[in-house]
């Protein structure tokens, strides 16, 4: 009897949606194994009025991105309001009439298991499950390393953490104990695997055995990409740097041009990939915004961090528990980050120290995890 496994996000960021990329990698590499297994990944803003979009998911990226201070308020104020105020159940109305289409798709592919990568599938499918029109169990995977009261959604069959301290805070709201598992943040299966450092860093052009240095993300907060790595490469010797520009091409270009002037044989620019555990396995270090999806990949790869321009929210708590952990360093701009990467250069055994602390906490195998607690309680039943 094949087993079929929905899993739900929401483009509201990219963290989301690659939790459950990961999850349906995972149960397609099952698949391949000999399992009778299918898996299907809906993301929920594909099934909304584009009105309803415009709101939840373009309003979101806007208000991060230009007013991360007003975002950092509201997560606050919503983090101390109770479920049952007449705001949140204004809002899970609204949310319930623009997801008719959702609960269609749900319903045609008939799943087994649910597991939602964003609390906002799991507060509708909570009203199902209530009125009886949902029987199949339904997960709730958080995909940062904080709880936020958004996330304790009732009548879930489980709940996963991203690490003991978001589990130990799940039973401690109230959520049964038998019902929280500790699974880490998913990523892709390409993250527990094997990379052999000097055959990628040669095959980029770089030389296997300099330190290397990796940047990601949009570089808000310490200038543009293009300004951060010819202040870095200027002020510190001794290192070279991959800078991964994503879509902007824009962007890339004017990387590229430093990478073939001053910098050359020191910039090495990459544009969109869908391979960055390549980038990251030839790194000694990234310099990164602490989202949880890219946090946990670094992890899942012992690459200590030195993160930057967290959001106020969110990614500050995924920045506290890095810190916290050992497994990163934190600057407040290009100035800060400059003197960070000498002070770790002058001292390898701290960065030695930081990537072991990494490689303790990170969870590689988190989705195969969720996934076995989604099979063994189906094949148990």
């Amino acid at each position: 009897m094949t087993r079929r496994i929905l899993f739900l996000s929401v483009s509201a960021g990219a963290g989301h949606v690659r939790a459950a990329d990961a999850l349906e990698a995972t149960v397609k590499s099952l698949a391949d194994e000999g399992r009778d297994i299918q898996a299907k990944h809906l993301d929920v803003m594909d099934y909304v009025p584009s009105s309803f979009r415009r709101i939840y998911a373009d309003f979101y990226l806007s208000l991060i991105t230009r007013y991360p201070r007003l975002w950092g308020m509201l997560y606050r104020i919503t983090e101390d309001t109770r479920p049952d105020a007449v705001t949140q159940r204004m809002r899970r109305t609204i949310e319930r009439l623009n997801t008719r289409r959702l609960r269609a798709a749900i319903a045609d592919f008939a799943p087994d298991a649910i597991v939602c990568t964003h609390f906002l599938p799991a507060e509708m499918l909570m009203r199902q499950i209530r009125k009886g029109r949902v029987t199949a169990p339904v997960y709730l995977q958080v995909t940062n390393f904080d709880l936020h009261r958004m996330w304790v959604v009732p009548e879930m069959t489980g709940y996963f953490a991203a690490s003991p301290e978001i589990a130990h805070r799940m039973r401690a709201v109230g959520l049964p104990t038998d019902r929280v598992h500790t699974s880490g943040i998913p990523v892709m299966p390409a993250f527990a695997e094997t990379h052999d450092r000097r055959e990628i860093a040669t095959s980029l052009g770089l030389d296997p055995d300099q330190p290397t240095y990796l940047v990601m993300g949009g570089g808000a907060g310490v200038g543009a990409l293009d300004e951060l790595a010819d202040t870095l490469l200027s002020e510190t010797e001794g290192f070279q740097l991959i800078v991964l520009a994503g879509r902007n091409t824009e962007m890339l270009e004017r990387l590229r041009k430093l990478a073939t002037g001053r910098h050359a044989g020191r910039l090495f620019p990459q544009g969109f990939t869908r391979q960055v555990e390549r980038l990251m396995a030839c790194s000694d270090l990234a310099i990164t915004k602490p989202g949880g999806l890219t946090t946990s990949e670094c992890l899942s790869m012992g690459l200590p961090m030195i993160v930057n321009a967290p959001i106020p929210g969110q990614e500050e708590r995924n920045a506290d528990y890095l810190l916290e952990q050992g497994a990163a360093w934190k600057a407040i701009d290009g100035v800060a980050l400059a003197w960070r990467l000498r002070a770790l250069q002058e001292d390898p055994g701290r960065l030695a120290a930081m990537a072991t602390r990494a490689r303790a906490i990170g969870r590689p195998h988190a989705a195969r995890a969720v996934i076995d607690t989604v099979l063994a309680r189906l094949d148990g039943a």
